[in-house]
């Protein structure tokens, strides 16, 4: 026995030893801000209608033209609780960044992928799709948006109608695609999304190259948004498809050599109609130089209590980060208790905030990549007092904890050999999770992990 225990205290101390999901500190060592409230002007070359956004975001996704006419709110999940911005929009929103990535050779900088628009294809066919290089300053708190690249079609080689169809310019909209991640290579960028869900292939001005549909096990797998679908005549009969609606390709990993991808899916897969397969994801492998599916799948087991993953990068040629997350938001200091009523609370706290290392060429005999450890989202260490703001918390909250309690936390990638860069997706102007009645900002956090990023 003793021998034992003396075995296990010396793996323990050993530099990067980790046992399964061990769980690792995380310091705040920068924190920075863009407001919920930053727009761009729509494209020389884009239809006029594109000035305004949000104009289909009200009951029955019918037009309302009056901008700052419907006031947003969490939803009902959510307690309703006012976010304090206005729909339609003068502009296109920046927000939502579901996808990070450094800009090679230029550090400190980063490109950042906005996502759908507005949250399914019925209310975003005003918002154009883009990505953006932006500079986040921990000193100053601000962050700086240097460029906005829009994403079109000219060259038609989306396979599919797309809402702006017969223009010259053929910029894409929440209404064809919904990217959730992106990776840049050396001539453009490839994008994960999630209505196919599909792999898309830009050039670096963002111009479609190729359209990649998803192949399992010599299947093409499809979401019910998927443009190849529709509605049988038969109110009886139903329409088949594996993927769950808004759980495509949320994460996308690029090796570093960058000969493969590895596309990891949101949401588990169905088996039969309303069964998942499992509580489990699925990450596909693609040939970059190919642009095809090599056959390679791998699978990742989710927590009890959590419902998706948020983003996914490679550390170095076998390990990864991967955000895992419930469905909450707002510090659970502050939760409703018997009685209370949002918005003096909030209904479903964030939980399970969490960012997994693990180990892609380390799978069991069942397919399960091996977790290796993980920080926790809620509960940063904050010696330095860097953060910026708490939000709204209770008398109980822990004053040196720092907590990011986003519904999608939807970036992380890697700094250098101590650091991570973390952000959320601020649902913009659906989502509060900072504070009770204010829609959340756009917030990036510098997190000290060495010990993480050393786990093997």
């Amino acid at each position: 026995m003793r021998s034992i225990l003396f075995a296990a205290s010396l793996m323990a101390a050993l530099p990067g030893a980790a046992r399964a999901d061990q769980r690792f500190e995380a310091t705040l060592a920068g924190h920075a801000f863009l407001p919920a409230a930053s727009f761009v002007a729509p494209p020389a070359g884009a239809l006029p209608g594109f000035a305004t956004s949000g104009r289909f975001t009200g009951p029955g996704n019918l037009r309302v033209e009056q901008r700052g006419s419907m006031p947003g709110d969490t939803g009902p999940a959510y307690g309703r609780r006012p976010t304090g911005l206005s729909l339609p929009f003068e502009g296109q929103p920046v927000q939502g960044f579901s996808g990070i990535k450094p800009v090679a050779g230029e550090p400190g900088a980063y490109w950042v992928l906005t996502d759908n628009g507005f949250g399914n294809r019925r209310n975003s066919s005003d918002a154009l799709l883009m990505f953006h290089k932006l500079r986040p300053d921990f000193r100053t708190g601000n962050v700086t948006i240097e460029r906005s690249i829009f994403l079109s079609d000219p060259n038609r080689v989306v396979p599919f109608p797309i809402a702006t169809d017969s223009s010259a310019t053929r910029f894409l909209t929440g209404a064809d695609f919904d990217p959730e991640s992106i990776q840049p290579v050396a001539d453009g960028f490839w994008i994960g999304e999630e209505f196919g869900p599909f792999l898309i292939k830009l050039d670096l001005e963002g111009r479609v190259q190729r359209v990649v549909a998803t192949q399992l096990e010599n299947a093409e797998i499809r979401s019910p948004d998927n443009p190849a679908l529709q509605l049988a005549a038969n109110p009886s009969a139903t329409t088949a498809f594996r993927a769950q609606r808004s759980g495509g390709y949320e994460g996308l990993a690029l090796s570093p050599d960058g000969s493969r991808l590895f596309a990891l899916l949101e949401k588990p897969l169905f088996i039969s109609a309303g069964q998942p397969e499992g509580n489990f994801l699925r990450i596909l492998e693609l040939d970059t130089a190919r642009g095809a599916w090599t056959g390679r799948a791998m699978k990742y087991r989710l927590e009890p209590g959590s419902t998706s993953i948020g983003d996914f990068n490679m550390v170095d040629e076998r390990r990864a980060l991967i955000i895992e997350r419930d469905d909450g938001e707002g510090d659970p200091s502050l939760a409703c208790a018997d009685g209370q009523q949002p918005p003096a609370c909030f209904p479903k706290p964030a939980g399970l905030k969490r960012i997994y290392l693990v180990d892609l060429q380390r799978t069991d005999a069942e397919g399960f990549v091996h977790k290796i450890g993980h920080i926790d989202l809620m509960a940063i260490r904050d010696p330095q007092k860097l953060a910026r703001t708490q939000g709204d918390r209770g008398p109980g909250a822990p004053a040196d904890r720092f907590g990011f309690p986003f519904f999608t936390i939807e970036n992380v990638a890697v700094v250098d050999a101590d650091h991570i860069i973390v952000a959320n997706d601020n649902n913009l102007p659906f989502s509060a999770g900072r504070f009770l009645t204010r829609a959340d900002a756009n917030e990036f956090i510098l997190l000290r992990v060495p010990e993480l990023l050393r786990g093997r």
